[in-house]
């Protein structure tokens, strides 16, 4: 069983994105409501099923829900990109992938506050989870999305993220 480490810093930053200072995890998640950036990016396959991971029940956020195929905090000191990538190969073991900026925007939750950055990717090549990271992860039909919207399946951000950038 994993754990996350609160002692773990993040940037702290304004709406724009520029780092005014840092914060822990623990701090990050405790209702400080501190802006801090994320990275997630969204894996389709070629047939344009949408990759989901599943989170471990140990997490601080969300334990056992179905999220974005990779979210992470960016670190204090590391670039939204090197975060991306760094976060890819952690939780799906992927090294060289092509993707592309769909956008940013702010996801408020009772206990924290998230410069979310969303990214695209189109990957047809197996995905081993990283089983220290992830309780495991699958491919989801566009029909099953929309079916487990509203139903407690899914992290309430990867619903609002799903419907602002694909549910078209």
């Amino acid at each position: 069983m994993g754990m996350d480490n609160k002692k773990e810093l993040f940037p702290a930053v304004d709406d724009y994105g520029n780092v005014i200072g840092s914060i822990s995890r623990e701090m990050a998640h405790n209702g400080t409501m501190i802006l801090h950036p994320v990275v997630h990016l969204h894996l389709f396959n070629s047939n344009g099923d949408l990759y989901l991971q599943k989170r471990p029940a140990w997490k601080d956020i969300q334990p056992d829900k179905w999220d974005t195929a990779t979210g992470g905090h960016v670190d204090f000191g590391e670039n939204i990109e090197d975060a991306l990538k760094r976060e890819v190969f952690e939780e799906l073991g992927i090294s060289s992938f092509e993707y592309i900026c769909l956008g940013h925007y702010v996801f408020e939750s009772c206990c924290e506050k998230e410069l979310v950055y969303v990214y695209k990717t189109v990957y047809d090549e197996i995905i081993i989870p990283n089983e220290k990271e992830l309780s495991g992860g699958r491919f989801w039909k566009k029909d099953e999305i929309k079916e487990g919207i509203g139903k407690d399946i899914f992290t309430p951000n990867f619903e609002s993220e799903y419907m602002r950038f694909f549910n078209i």
